[in-house]
This record gives C-alpha cells, sequence and structure tokens, in this order.
C-alpha cells in the first residue's frame, strides 16, 4: 500500500515538474535540475542536501530526492526554493529565465498546472473508455415497474411499462429520473398498460 502510495506520487509530482521542464526546454532556458521528491530538507535548501539517485545529461541533473513531498525543477535565472536572489546579481544570460519574454515566463510559471489539468483529462478518457457509463436499456425494463405510494398517486400501477416521456420515446430507464422531468409540471409519462396507451402527469391532480 505505501509503496502504491510512494509510486502514485512519484508519478504525479515527475510529471507536474516536467510541464515546467517541457516550457523551459521549448524556450531554451537551462535547466540545472530535475528532481522528483526533494534532495534537501524542504523547504531549507542548505540543508542535508544528498540524493538517492542522480545522474547528469547535458546541462541538467536528473534525481530523486529523499524528502518524499512535492519535487521540482532548478531553472536558471529563476528565484525559488533552491536558488538565492543574491545569485542573479549579474546581467541576465540569453539562457536565464528572467532574460525570456513575459508570456515566456508565464507558460514556464503554469506548465505543471497544464500538465496536471492534461494528466486528468487522459486518467478520466482512459477509464471512460475503459470502463463506459453503466445504464439500463430502456427496452430491458420488458416488466414493466414498480411502483411506490407517490408513482400510485400519480396513476402509475405495477407492471406498467414507461414507452415514453413528454410523447417522445427514449432510450435510457434513467430518463425516467431525468431532474428536467422531474422538476417540470408539465411533463407526463406514457405507459403501456393492457394493451392499451395512457398519458399519466408527473404530480398528482
Amino acid at each position: 500500500m505505501i509503496g502504491q502510495l510512494v509510486l502514485g506520487l512519484s508519478l504525479l509530482v515527475g510529471l507536474h515538474e516536467f510541464g515546467h521542464f517541457a516550457f523551459a526546454k521549448l524556450f531554451k532556458i537551462k535547466v540545472t535540475k530535475f528532481y522528483i521528491f526533494f534532495d534537501f530538507l524542504f523547504p531549507l535548501p542548505h540543508v542535508w542536501n544528498f540524493s538517492l539517485f542522480k545522474k547528469k545529461v547535458g546541462d541538467t541533473e536528473y534525481g530523486i530526492g529523499w524528502f518524499p513531498l512535492g519535487g521540482y525543477v532548478a531553472i536558471h535565472g529563476m528565484v525559488d526554493e533552491t536558488q538565492d536572489a543574491d545569485a542573479l546579481a549579474g546581467p541576465p544570460q540569453p539562457d536565464e529565465f528572467r532574460a525570456k519574454p513575459a508570456w515566456q515566463r508565464l507558460l514556464v510559471m503554469l506548465g505543471g498546472i497544464i500538465m496536471n489539468v492534461i494528466t486528468g483529462i487522459v486518467i478520466f478518457s482512459a477509464l471512460t473508455y475503459k470502463l463506459g457509463e453503466s445504464y439500463l436499456p430502456a427496452t430491458e425494463a420488458r416488466y414493466g415497474v414498480v411502483t411506490t405510494k407517490l408513482g400510485r398517486d400519480i396513476g402509475f400501477r405495477d407492471g406498467d411499462q414507461i414507452v415514453k416521456i413528454n410523447g417522445r420515446p427514449f432510450t435510457e430507464f434513467n430518463d425516467v429520473y431525468d431532474p428536467n422531468v422531474l422538476l417540470n409540471n408539465e411533463s407526463y409519462y406514457t405507459v403501456e398498460r393492457g394493451g392499451q396507451l395512457i398519458d399519466l402527469p408527473k404530480l398528482p391532480k
């Protein structure tokens, strides 16, 4: 269970930080670190600095920190929990965050949120595709309904087959409980009873 939690958190953090990372790379901003979890005692960047894994590729050090609370991307020229303002005392360099136009800086900062939204859409779409939506087709309610007191007051009887709502055929039995129908005093149901079609009002007369 703990392993699943850590794995899930790692994936979410990694995807979030990748959003910042991707936009920074797109705009040719130097990224010095990409870490899942912190390699220091957050929020103290100079305390207990060590990582469980790290590997440098190009200008970027990729790693897994020991402190399992979020993660971070160290972007050159941006003041955050990993950099001091004193480090930016000199003039901006072309590969620094602060040298880029405002709209690019905004997209870099919003990159994590954008990736979260995309991740949510992908997960929801995948679950919907895999599991689908469960509903009872109207054609399967062939034995009619079992009524409650309110149903009997309206005029329903056990065994009535609802064939239309407001004069229109319907495909899902859940449509019977549609709030747009239940809350509209003009709504009515058409039922088949004993070979006859009967219109029933939603509320007792």
